[in-house]
């Protein structure tokens, strides 16, 4: 095999790839990256750890054609610390010859032929708006659970009807949703899948600047359980998770007594500085009255803080708690400039969403439940 590639291009394309890496991979192999050289000009990199896989093709000029695998992490480190001239790759009696200017570097080669196959994508479902969709799943997935007492509830739960997309995903302590509108292939698509959350949102990041993304959900052609991302000639699968998500619609409230709208950088930086104080697991008190929300945390001889932020309320009064770290997540996936939070009472979960402006509708695309934590009065 021999081909020279763009620095910048196989910096990028190795990068890309690299990132699904496993840190530790169950067979030496999975640590490698696999170049595919073709004689159409091609140069194909893929990764794989048996639940994630990535591909992106590149153009290369490629003097014979062929296929090796290398430590993936070193040819990324590499190709992005050359100098910024054309990276000539060559095999070499069992060694990957890496040169660009006077930079040499020599390779092991890996055994490519025990490397697994790639699995095919799912056909496609639809598309959809690159940077909506990065905007939604992170929203969504900042709700995902991190730890590992429930796998299923590290999914983000995507549900397609017709042209209308729902993301979801919950750790028990909140829940965020997100509608869109994207492209279904069939204008009667109906799929609702589990997809592992932390992949979902590496993949969105990392396809978002392109204007379109395929997405593909459901079986392959051998049953597998996958979801695909495609875009430009970048493509990736993840397995989807197994079981039954929790009914959590019910979560939702069908009212609301209280209603306050509150400049969301205003409420963010006072709850960052009044949470400075409060110890792990200890709450925020919020009490919205009059024209104001008011902050405080700590109690008794322990240190305390407290600020007020103008609000607009309508509806009683109403004290209520939250896990400060909770309360910012969700205050900084609103995105917009104004946040509404709507209560019924102070034991039962608040939602929040976002306005354009003080006197604006609530844009309920988007809604971030979070639940009250008990403090004492």
């Amino acid at each position: 095999m021999k081909f020279r590639v763009e620095r910048d291009v196989l910096a990028e394309a190795v990068t890309w790839v690299a990132r699904g890496l496993p840190a530790r991979p169950p067979v030496p192999v999975l640590a490698g990256i696999l170049l595919e050289a073709a004689d159409d000009g091609t140069l194909t990199l893929s990764a794989f750890d048996y639940e994630v896989s990535a591909r992106v093709t590149v153009a290369a000029d490629v003097a014979e054609a062929g296929t090796v695998l290398v430590l993936g992490r070193l040819l990324a480190d590499i190709s992005r610390n050359l100098p910024d001239r054309p990276i000539d790759v060559a095999t070499d009696a069992g060694k990957v010859q890496v040169t660009c200017g006077a930079s040499r570097f020599s390779l092991l080669m890996m055994p490519a032929d025990d490397y697994p196959t790639l699995p095919a994508s799912p056909e496609p479902t639809g598309s959809v708006d690159g940077h909506l969709f990065t905007q939604a799943v992170a929203q969504v997935s900042v709700a995902a659970d991190r730890g590992d007492t429930l796998p299923i509830l590290t999914g983000v739960r995507v549900e397609v009807d017709g042209e209308k997309m729902t993301l979801l995903a919950t750790d028990r302590y909140r829940l965020a949703m997100r509608e869109l509108t994207w492209n279904p292939r069939s204008p009667d698509a109906n799929h609702v899948v589990l997809v592992p959350g932390r992949t979902l949102s590496e993949t969105a990041r990392s396809l978002g600047a392109s204007g379109s993304i395929d997405v593909a959900l459901g079986a392959t052609a051998g049953g597998d359980g996958l979801a695909g991302f495609e875009a430009g000639r970048r493509r990736t699968t993840t397995r989807l998770l197994d079981g039954e998500y929790p009914k959590v619609a019910s979560i939702f409230p069908t009212s609301t007594e209280t209603d306050a709208v509150v400049r969301t950088a205003d409420l963010v930086e006072a709850v960052k500085r009044v949470a400075l104080v409060a110890e792990r697991n200890t709450p925020v008190r919020l009490r919205f009255a009059g024209d104001q929300v008011a902050i405080d945390a700590g109690t008794g001889e322990d240190a305390q803080a407290s600020e007020a932020v103008e609000c607009a309320l309508s509806g009683p009064e109403i004290e209520i708690a939250f896990n400060p770290t909770y309360l910012l997540d969700g205050l900084g996936a609103v995105g917009t400039d104004w946040t509404r939070i709507s209560f019924t009472q102070a034991s039962r979960p608040a939602v929040m969403s976002g306005q354009e402006s003080a006197d604006g509708e609530a844009d309920t695309s988007y809604r971030y439940v979070l639940m009250p934590v008990r403090f004492a009065s």
